[in-house]
Order: structure tokens, then sequence, then C-alpha cells
């Protein structure tokens, strides 16, 4: 069992926990992802793993609200055993010295743009992070994404807090700007698409982190395939990394919404439940 140790609100519908997983705490880095089931009957759920402390042998993830699960998790409370913790999964993200490099996090993307930025900053680049929200009050782990850092540029979409615009706004700007060697985005998929259409112009390297349905997060079951340069890949086995400008992005998001309408109706069984 996995006591959450910690919990936080970070902002309206995204949550913090802090969990006890000494074994998975030993073994990830940044770019992995764990799988998280509340309890015996519970839904699987991937879930980036946002920082960890070894010595502590502890996971911090951050989550946004979209479903039942994710519901459900956002009201436990610290001292809850979780009854599955399952990884790290997936295969880090690759840390090299390229030279300059633009991390671009949308929402709650800057749940795992946070470990990949501190990562490339100590590994000797010029670490640039772009954080976009809907507005300021969505923005989470600004000062986290600060200090890991050596340029921060925010962006919302109503223009609450920086620059009023899209992530891609501020993007194209800095690829004018500077000579860049990568970018890295995390976020929603109609986002990464458009962070890829924009370096695609500029000839740079784009890598995405892809955040499919998944299941079993063993290559087994198929569920979080993709399709990169026209082969089919498991997001959980191949991933969740990818050459952004090989992603096939509209079936992603064709898949992502596959199940809308169950979702919908699992969470409106949730709100009743709840309400009794």
């Amino acid at each position: 069992m996995f006591e959450i140790l910690e919990k936080k609100v970070l902002s309206p519908e995204v949550s913090l926990i802090r969990i006890s997983a000494p074994d998975i705490a030993r073994r990830v880095k940044a770019g992995q992802f764990v799988i998280i089931r509340i309890d015996e009957r519970g839904e699987r759920i991937p879930l980036t793993v946002a920082d960890f402390d070894r010595g502590e042998g502890t996971l911090t993830i951050i989550f946004q609200e979209v479903g039942k699960t994710t519901k459900h998790l956002a009201s436990l409370s610290e001292g809850t055993l979780l009854a599955d913790v399952v990884g790290p999964l997936g295969h880090p993200t690759k840390i090299g010295n390229y030279g300059c490099v633009i991390c671009v996090a949308g929402g709650v993307g800057a749940a795992h743009i946070y470990p990949v930025t501190r990562a490339f900053k100590n590994a000797g680049n010029h670490v640039i992070t772009i954080l976009g929200a809907r507005s300021a009050n969505l923005l989470v782990w600004e000062d986290e994404l600060k200090m890991a850092s050596d340029e921060l540029y925010i962006t919302t979409d109503d223009g609450s807090k920086g620059r009023h615009g899209l992530v891609t706004d501020a993007l194209r700007d800095l690829l004018q700007e500077k000579k860049v060697d990568l970018v890295m985005a995390v976020g929603p998929a109609i986002m990464m698409k458009f962070v890829c259409k924009t370096t695609l112009d500029f000839g740079v390297k784009t890598m995405v982190s892809l955040n499919p349905i998944m299941v079993d997060g063993t290559g087994m079951c198929g569920a979080c395939r993709v399709s990169v340069g026209g082969e089919t890949k498991f997001c959980c086995v191949d991933g969740p990394d990818f050459d952004g400008h090989q992603v096939d992005f509209d079936l992603l998001i064709a898949r992502q919404r596959m199940y809308l309408e169950e979702e919908k109706i699992a969470l409106e069984h949730y709100a009743k439940r709840s309400d009794n």
C-alpha cells in the first residue's frame, strides 16, 4: 500500500499529492510515469512523476480533475492508502548537452516538464521555459520552473498574466531571435501539434511527451498505440517521448475522444453517489 503523505490544491481542478513509494523513487528518472489504482476495483490511470526524493522515498504527482477517477483521487486526504502505484514506466527523456533548449508546457504539462527542465539545466544547457494556461489562476509550478530555467516566459489565453496569447506566439518570437537546438513540448495534444508546426518552419528538432488512452502500461493491451512516422508505436513502452514532427496528432486526438460518452456517464454516477 502507498500512503498519501501530503496533499495540496494548486489551482481549480489541479491537485498535488506526495506519495510514499521508496522502490520507485530510487529508480525513477525525468520523463517517466506511474500507473495508480486507488482501490481494488479502481481504474488504472497513468500519471507523470513531477518530482521525487530518493532519500525520503517519495513521489510527487500533479494531476487535473478530468474524469471520475481523478476527481476521486482529488477527494482523498493525507493518510489514505492507495492500492497500487506501478512504475517507473516508459523511457526517461533523453538528456544531453544540446546547447539551447526550449521547454514548452501547457496547463498541467508543467508537472511533466519540471524534472525534464531541471535535468536539461543540470546537463549544461541554456534552458528557456514557456509556461502557458487559459488564465493566471490555472498556472501551476511557476516558481519551481523559474528556478529550474535560465529564462521563463508566461502566456495566458485571456491575458490575465504574462503575454496575452498562446505558447506558440512566444515560441515563434524566440525561434526568430535565438539559435535553438531542441524544443521539448508537453501539454494538450492540440498544443503539441501546433508547437511542432511552428518549429517545423525553423527546422528545429522537437520532442513531445504523448498522453494517449492507456490501460496496462506494459505494451500488452495496445490501448496506447500511436502513429509515429507511419509506424504504430505503443506509448507506454516505446515512449512517452517521440519526435513531434513524425507524430500523427489528428489520430491521437481522435483516439483520446473514443470514450467521452462512457467517461461522462461514469462521472455522472460518481457525482450522484458523492451527493448521497
